[in-house]
């Protein structure tokens, strides 16, 4: 009997973990199933291109702490959109699963990935989603991997920036990565002591964030530190003129005499070797989807939820996104620290959908 062959993929933005993730799908695959494993290059169009690499025990060793991934990524939503409006499309991705002799294949990546993996298996293909991205934001799991890593270096570098912001008495604002989502701001300004904290989710008053610094000032402290999500948009910013952090600068020195510093991390925060959290979870994640292949369980995204590895259905997955709620039990104990987030609770009107 001819061993079952499954076919990896990693697409969008890279995240620490995906290697680690890679090699848990190969070796599990390889060891506890005698399945054979490749790997496409460069996103999904390595499937109908043919481009791929076998996967082996000796190319798959020494890849839990190596970053990006060794397959390349593509955002490909051109393969996305010609799958849902042209058959030939259809017709040519089946032809290439026919060819190489897929028995199913393993997406690894964050909304978009999941999006265009539910659409594939809507076509009747074999698919299993693992959920990647630094933002967190991919519904239906607690936790992508990558994030721990991301959130990691935020807060050194904050960290770094509060010695350089109390030395020169200043006010230092930090840009981290977050587009929708502010789970790395909030995480990693939590934990980095930061005295505001500005989340996509929640908005922003401007006056509020003034009166934090200036109530600092008032208490005797002569440096404040501010953490933005780059997601987050100001009422009145031209956004091809200014960033987040940007106009946030320019708005306090304009309005209100408040001179600041303004530091962006970028993909600092996406680049490099995993945390131990994120290794983990990646061979916790990698293993688990190998399982759901072995176990003829398909149109899945793996999730850890409350702590234990399950799926739930791309069908649910796509299209939605994982936002911080107002009431994040880290946002409540910010308040009762005199966090300030730069809104007033008492008049917020946010729905997010769990």
């Amino acid at each position: 009997m001819a061993k079952k062959r499954i076919g990896i993929v990693s697409s969008g933005g890279d995240a620490p973990g995906i290697n680690a993730v890679i090699r848990a799908i190969g070796k599990t695959a390889l060891v506890a199933h005698d399945m054979e494993v490749i790997g496409f290059l460069d996103g999904f169009t390595g499937i109908t291109e043919r481009n791929y690499i076998e996967l082996n025990m000796d190319n798959l060793s020494s890849l839990l702490s190596r970053g990006g991934t060794i397959l390349g990524s593509s955002r490909d939503k051109p393969f996305r959109k010609a799958l849902q409006k042209d058959e030939n499309a259809v017709d040519e991705l089946r032809k290439a699963w026919e060819e190489l002799g897929l028995y199913a294949l393993v997406c690894i990546g964050g909304n978009g990935t999941q999006k265009t993996s539910a659409t594939v298996a809507s076509l009747g293909f074999n698919v299993i989603g693992v959920p990647k991205t630094i933002d967190n934001d991919v519904w239906g799991t607690d936790i992508t991997f990558g994030f721990d890593t991301a959130v990691g270096v935020a807060t050194e570098l904050i960290d770094r920036i509060h010695s350089t912001a109390q030395s020169h008495k200043r006010v230092i604002i930090v840009e981290v990565m977050g587009h929708d989502a502010g789970w790395i701001a909030l995480h990693a300004g939590m934990a980095s002591g930061a005295d505001v904290i500005l989340l996509p989710e929640l908005g922003c008053d401007l006056e509020i964030v003034a009166d934090a610094i200036k109530a600092r000032y008032e208490d005797g402290k002569s440096y404040a530190i501010i953490v933005v999500a780059e997601g987050l948009h100001f009422e009145g910013q031209d956004t091809e003129q200014y960033s987040a952090s940007s106009y946030l600068s320019h708005w306090l020195l304009q309005e209100k005499g408040i001179d600041s510093r303004t530091t962006v991390l970028g993909y600092v925060q996406r680049g490099g070797a995993p945390s131990s959290h994120d290794r983990n979870l990646c061979t916790r994640m990698g293993a688990y989807a190998t399982h759901l292949i072995s176990n003829k369980i398909f149109g899945v995204m793996v999730s850890l939820r409350n702590g234990k590895m399950t799926h739930i259905p791309l069908s649910e997955v796509s299209g939605k996104l994982r936002l911080v709620h107002p009431d994040d039990e880290l946002i409540r104990h910010g308040r009762e620290m005199d966090v300030s987030f730069g809104v007033d609770f008492s008049k917020l009107r946010v729905v997010i959908n769990d």
